[in-house]
This record gives structure tokens, C-alpha cells and sequence, in this order.
């Protein structure tokens, strides 16, 4: 195992950013239709897709899935990467060619248009461009950090960034890939440590501990201090396991998964973030034990990939 969302069989992954705009994009490819739910936490999120997949909608599977910067203009990444699969016949069928099929391409933004970069686009926004160029990146092995839709990401008033873990439960694995974009903070108050330490695994973010004569103070280190404008921030990412679950089940998965934000990030699903999870299932590995403790284990997984997840993605791009 490789410590990523990759890890389990099936899923890829493709990042792509463009320098200038301090931006980019995170395709996820799985090689079959895969079962996909999501849930949705923070105040101000900008998605695609998600209402097909709620509980009552006749959507359960995906084609891929888009993470994207640029905040609305990053939607267009989804875009490009369901026509680039239409294109190929990768998709719904209700009919026979030459009716299009339907790739059903899921997709969540991040807001990093106030980061400095250059937003002078005009009505040629990248994200189209980069949708494709994460789409034909997309392989068993990517970067983190800063990179794909964590390019430009800032978490409070740090570098924010892209990062992935994975954990076994037993014979099924629960893996993570987060863009951690948040208005809180992943650091305690005064410290280079993480909220989330205690999840760490292996020193995958440096390996640092709280002081032992610790005391909590007032924070100003979140875009409390600074922000001007809703939708400034987001959580936005992945969580993935092999269980075979339904899709009932899956979404518990992405509901428990959330915790994983609030254990790394305080504040967190504030109304100015747009925390949104998807949970995606590759059905290949059967629960024999009783599914509602097992799922209860791989929903506990799912929050401590997502705490780490997304420490390490700031850790490497800190770096």
C-alpha cells in the first residue's frame, strides 16, 4: 500500500494547475461505474451532480469525479471531462449511437480566486483546459501537496493543499484524497502542530506533538480575521473503501466521514465554507460480520483518512 487514495483497486487519479492563475483540477477516475454518494456540510457550497444522488434520486453510480479551484468557473472542469468521456461512450445508455450518452461526472469547488493569482481571464476561464489535462493525467500514482485542486488553496491564513492517506480495516480499506481550502485552521493556536496529530500515522505530517505545558489561546489564525466575502473557503474531497455496501450505507459513510473535518480544522462547517464529501464503493470486498458494527468501523476510518488527509496535504504543500 502506497498511503493513498489509489490504493484501492480500480481508482486513478489526474491533477492538473496552471502557474499563473494559482489554480487547478482533480479528476477521479475510477475504470468502472462506481457507487457514489455524498454529503454535503458547509454554509456555501458550489457542486455538481449532488441532488442525483440524493437518498430519493435513481443516480447511484459515478464516472468520475471533479475537484476543482476557481470557485463557479471551476464547475466548468466537470464539463470538459464529462464531454471527453461522452466522446468516448463512457456513460448512461438509453439508446444506441448516435444518441449521447450520459457520464454522470459529480463535482465539488473550491474558492482560491483571491490568492494573488491572475484572475484576468475574461470569458476564457482555464478550467476547461485543466478538467482535460487531470482526465488524461489520471494514473495510480500523483502528486500532493501543492498540486491539482489544492494548487492554490490556503487553509486559514496558511498554505492550504491536496493530500491523500488510506487505512485498513480488516480486509477492506477506506482511503481519502482532501483539497483542504478551510476559513478555520488545521494548527493549535500558537503551534506547528496539528489539530489532528493524534490520527497521524507513520509521521505522514511530521510528527509533532502538542507542547506539554500546552494552554489554549484565542486563535487569529483562521480568514475570521480577514474575510470580506461569503464563500471564501471549502473542505472539498473524496472518501473511498472496497466494501461492498449499498448506497444507503455508503452515504452514512460520507456523513461519518465529515467528522474528519472537524477533527482537523477549528472552526469548521462554517456557513462561509462548502465542505462536501463524496464517498465512492468499488463493491469488490464482501462485509461478513455485522454490517451495522462494520460500518460503524469504516465510517470512523473514513473521518480519521479525512483528518489526515487533509493535515498532510497542507504539511507537503507547507513544505
Amino acid at each position: 500500500m502506497k498511503n493513498q487514495l489509489t490504493d484501492i483497486a480500480g481508482l486513478i487519479v489526474g491533477n492538473a494547475h496552471d502557474v499563473d492563475v494559482k489554480t487547478g483540477v482533480t479528476v477521479i477516475l475510477p475504470d468502472a461505474p462506481v457507487l457514489c454518494a455524498v454529503d454535503v456540510r458547509g454554509g456555501g457550497p458550489g457542486t455538481r451532480e449532488t441532488d442525483a444522488l440524493s437518498a430519493d434520486g435513481s443516480v447511484t453510480h459515478a464516472h468520475a469525479i471533479v475537484l476543482s479551484g476557481g470557485s463557479v468557473y471551476g464547475l466548468a472542469a466537470a464539463d470538459a471531462v464529462c464531454t471527453t468521456l461522452g466522446a468516448k461512450r463512457i456513460g448512461y445508455e438509453v439508446a444506441p449511437a448516435p444518441v449521447p450518452v450520459s457520464p454522470i461526472v459529480p463535482a465539488a469547488i473550491l474558492f482560491d480566486n483571491a490568492n494573488g493569482g491572475d484572475k484576468a481571464w475574461g470569458d476564457t476561464p482555464p478550467f476547461a483546459m485543466l478538467g482535460k489535462q487531470a482526465l488524461a493525467n489520471a494514473g495510480t500514482d500523483f502528486d500532493q501537496g501543492k498540486a491539482g485542486a489544492g494548487y492554490g488553496a490556503t487553509a486559514g491564513i496558511y498554505p492550504g493543499g491536496l493530500g491523500s492517506v488510506s487505512e485498513r480495516v480488516g480486509d477492506i480499506t477506506v482511503s481519502a484524497i482532501i483539497a483542504a481550502n478551510p476559513i478555520g485552521s488545521p494548527y493549535m493556536p500558537g503551534t506547528e502542530c496539528f489539530w489532528a496529530w493524534d490520527c497521524e500515522m507513520d509521521g505522514e505530517y511530521g510528527d509533532r506533538k502538542p507542547p506539554t505545558d500546552y494552554a489554549p489561546i484565542t486563535a487569529r489564525d483562521t480568514k475570521l480575521e480577514f474575510l470580506r466575502a461569503r464563500g471564501a473557503s471549502t473542505v472539498i474531497g473524496v472518501v473511498a473503501t472496497d466494501a461492498k455496501l449499498t448506497h444507503a450505507e455508503l452515504r452514512r459513510l460520507a456523513i461519518m466521514a465529515q467528522d474528519g473535518i472537524a477533527l482537523a480544522v477549528r472552526p469548521s462547517h462554517t456557513p462561509m465554507d462548502g465542505d462536501t464529501l463524496f464517498a465512492l464503493s468499488t463493491e469488490s470486498t464482501l462485509i461478513d460480520e455485522a454490517r451495522i458494527v462494520a460500518l460503524s468501523e469504516l465510517g470512523a476510518a473514513a473521518a480519521r483518512c479525512v483528518a489526515r488527509a487533509l493535515s498532510r496535504g497542507i504539511y507537503l504543500a507547507a513544505s
